[in-house]
């Protein structure tokens, strides 16, 4: 498979992107929300090291119900990264 024209998620075709960043004044973060066409997406997660920091991504066991998603927030910043999910949801 090659890649795309910007090699990043914006070339899948139907996915929306989404960033917000905040640089200065001692800040250095962001947040990336991807948001999956109509009736969603079928999704998977593989989480590795040390101490990770996740947000309800038991749900996307095969053995639960959840058949598919409609965003996926990435972020960092440890509880801080966790805690920008909730902005997300407020909007």
């Amino acid at each position: 498979m090659r890649a795309g024209p910007t090699n990043s998620l914006v070339d899948v075709a139907g996915l929306r992107v989404g960033h917000a960043h905040r640089i200065g004044g001692g800040h250095r973060t962001g947040t990336t929300v991807v948001l999956a066409p109509g009736g969603g997406a079928v999704a998977g997660v593989d989480v590795r090291g040390a101490a990770p920091g996740t947000r309800e991504t038991e749900l996307l066991d095969p053995r639960n119900l959840v058949e598919r998603v409609h965003a996926v927030v990435l972020s960092g910043g440890s509880a801080y990264g966790l805690g920008a999910a909730c902005g997300v949801l407020e909007r």
